[in-house]
C-alpha cells in the first residue's frame, strides 16, 4: 500500500482489495478517490453512534425483486444512489421494481459532509455505452418512472449535461411511456447546462437544497450554495412551466423550525412545486453528526407547513429520500405514508 498527502491508497482495489473508510483507492478507471467521501478529520465525535430511535429501523434489503434489480444493474454497469449513498429504503424500492440510477460513474468531484459517495477526479472519464445500457435497463427492468441523479463532474466543461440529456433520450427513444425525473447536480450555475437537461424532455426536474440557508456550509461542499441552488431551480420553472421543480431537504442537522418556514418560502418563491423532507443520517464517523432524531409527529407537522405553503406535495417521513417513491409523489397523500 502506498501514500499520497499522507493518505493510504490501496492500487489493488478493483481486484478485491477491502478499502476502508477516508482511504484513497484506485478505480478501474484509474481514477483516485476517497472511499465515502470524506477524509479522517482528528479524534471523532461520537455523538449519535450509540443507535437510532425505533422509527428508523429499515427491513433488511432481500427478496425477489432486490435480487432481479441488483443483478440487471451490475450487468449494465450501473451505479446507483441507492447503495452509494448508503439509502434505508434500497430493499422496499428494488422489491417494487424501482432504483434511482446514477449517471457518469461513482466518483464525485465534491465532498459534501453529510454524502457517503466516493471523492475524487475523474478527469473528464465518461462511459460512452452509458446511455444505451441504461435504455436497455430501464426497459428490462419495465419501469413506468425513473430517477437518474448523477455525481457532481465538476471536471467537465458542462458538468455532464449533455451526457445527461443523452442519457434521458436514450429513454425515451426506447421506452416513449417511462416517466424521467432527473436529479441533478447543480452544473455550478450555469443556466444554459440546466436547460440542455430539461430540453431533453424530463417529468420532472430536482435538485436538492439539502438544508437550510445558514447551514449550507459546512454541510455542503464549498462549490455549492444556497442561492446557487434556488436559482437553477427558478430557471428551470421559467424555462420549462410544465416541468415539475422538486427539491429535498434534510432534518437533523441543527436547523431551527424558523429556519426551516423560511427555506419553505424561499423555495416557494422560487417556483418549486414537490419538496421532500426526511431525516439525516450519519453514513460514517467521518461525517457529521445526527443533531436531534426528528419524530415522525413533527414530519407530519412540518408537511402541514409545506402544504400550508403552497406545494403540490410535501412528502415527509424519517426513512424519506428526495426519489423516495418518487412515482406516487403527486397521489396527495405523503406517498402513502402512515401520517
Amino acid at each position: 500500500m502506498s501514500t499520497l498527502k499522507a493518505i493510504p491508497v490501496v492500487t489493488d482495489a478493483a481486484a478485491g482489495a477491502a478499502v476502508r473508510s477516508g482511504e484513497k483507492y484506485q478505480t478501474a478507471q484509474g481514477v483516485s478517490a476517497i472511499k465515502d467521501g470524506i477524509k479522517p478529520r482528528g479524534e471523532i465525535d461520537r455523538r449519535s453512534l450509540s443507535g437510532k430511535p425505533r422509527w428508523l429501523r429499515a427491513p433488511i434489503a432481500m427478496g425477489e425483486g432486490y435480487d432481479f434489480v441488483r443483478r440487471t444493474v451490475r450487468e449494465h454497469r450501473l451505479a446507483t444512489v441507492c447503495e452509494e449513498a448508503r439509502c434505508p429504503n434500497i430493499g422496499e424500492c428494488w422489491n417494487a421494481g424501482t432504483a434511482t440510477i446514477m449517471l457518469m460513474g461513482a466518483v464525485c468531484t465534491r465532498a459534501c459532509r453529510f454524502c457517503a459517495v466516493d471523492t475524487g477526479n475523474p478527469r473528464g472519464w465518461l462511459d460512452a455505452e452509458e446511455p444505451s445500457n441504461l435504455a436497455d435497463s430501464v426497459a428490462v427492468m419495465q419501469l413506468k418512472y425513473v430517477v437518474l441523479t448523477s455525481v457532481n463532474r465538476d471536471d467537465l466543461a458542462d458538468g455532464g449535461a449533455a451526457h445527461y440529456a443523452a442519457c434521458i433520450r436514450a429513454i425515451k427513444q426506447r421506452t416513449a411511456s417511462t416517466a424521467v425525473e432527473a436529479l441533478t447536480p447543480d452544473f455550478q450555475g450555469v443556466l444554459r447546462d440546466v436547460e440542455t437537461v430539461i430540453d431533453s424532455g424530463p417529468e420532472v426536474f430536482a435538485q436538492n437544497v439539502e438544508t437550510v440557508r445558514r447551514l449550507t456550509h459546512p454541510v455542503r461542499d464549498p462549490r455549492a450554495g444556497y442561492a446557487q441552488t434556488l436559482a437553477v431551480l427558478a430557471h428551470a420553472k421559467h424555462h420549462r412551466p410544465q416541468v415539475l421543480t422538486k427539491t429535498s431537504l434534510m432534518l437533523g442537522l441543527g436547523e431551527t423550525d424558523q429556519e426551516i418556514a423560511e427555506c419553505m418560502a424561499d423555495l416557494r418563491a422560487a417556483g418549486v412545486d414537490v419538496l421532500t423532507l426526511g431525516q439525516y443520517l450519519r453514513p460514517t464517523v467521518h461525517h457529521l453528526s445526527v443533531e436531534r432524531f426528528v419524530t415522525p409527529e413533527q414530519f407530519q407537522h412540518y408537511r402541514a407547513w409545506g402544504l400550508a405553503h403552497g406545494f403540490r406535495e410535501c412528502v415527509a417521513g424519517p426513512l424519506v429520500r428526495s426519489s423516495y417513491r418518487a412515482e406516487r409523489v403527486l397521489a396527495g397523500n405523503n406517498v402513502g405514508l402512515g401520517l
